[in-house]
């Protein structure tokens, strides 16, 4: 194990993690605000400032431990959840979907974000790793984050999603699940279920809407 590798890997994906996991939280407060649900913003969560959004245990000791004890092979992390009273939106079926794809479309927003810092930085000339390396890794977390957070099942957002598109009978036989669904969710990523069935084609469409949003400015680079 090459510790200095491992150690200049944290550091570049270090920003990326950060902006990700604030700005996908911050987005959700925002979107249930505008709903009309005040809880986040009255918690202080609707801020850019990670330290309100970092779980200790999550955000930085379980990746941490994960990534050392893989050697990069494994990570799971989750931040602190922005709190949302369903209950006070104005039409919470409905309203129940924009808020949880609030989160995810940050992430694929910060992805594009980042892809078009990266074809700058190569357009000047900038030839220093360590900030090709953050950009790139920028968009590959936020892609992770955009796509494992579709994946349709409570309590992650693509399965509030699900609740709130289905019909109400169905929408509560899906929502029964949420108390079990992170362990579901983990047991099909160790498995590898999520990973070749749902991260990977969604990641791969992700690259490609990447690739053509940016096409006009690759070709002004030249």
């Amino acid at each position: 194990m090459d510790l200095a590798n491992i150690f200049q890997t944290v550091l570049i994906y270090a920003l990326p993690v950060l902006f990700a996991i604030t700005v996908h939280e911050a987005a959700h407060g925002y979107a249930a605000r505008q709903f009309g649900d005040h809880t986040a913003s009255m918690m202080g969560r609707i801020t850019l400032n990670p330290v309100k959004h970092i779980d200790p245990v999550g955000t930085i000791l379980m990746p941490l431990l994960l990534y050392f004890a893989t050697s990069g092979a494994f990570l799971f992390g989750y931040a602190k959840p922005v709190p949302v009273n369903f209950g006070n939106l104005r039409n919470p079926k409905r309203d129940m979907v924009w808020v949880a794809l609030a989160g995810p479309a940050s992430n694929f927003v910060q992805a594009v974000a980042w892809a078009v810092l990266l074809l700058v930085l190569l357009g000047v000339g900038v030839e220093e790793r360590f900030f090709l390396e953050m950009a790139r890794a920028g968009v590959l977390v936020n892609l992770v984050m955009w796509a494992f957070n579709l994946f349709p099942l409570p309590p992650l957002d693509g399965g509030r999603i699900l609740v709130g598109l289905l019909p109400w009978r169905q929408a509560y036989w899906v929502s029964r699940i949420e108390p079990y669904g992170f362990f579901i969710v983990m047991g099909l990523v160790i498995a590898g279920v999520v990973g070749a069935l749902w991260l990977r084609p969604l990641m791969g469409v992700g690259y490609e809407v990447i690739r053509l949003l940016l096409t006009p400015l690759r070709m002004l680079l030249g």
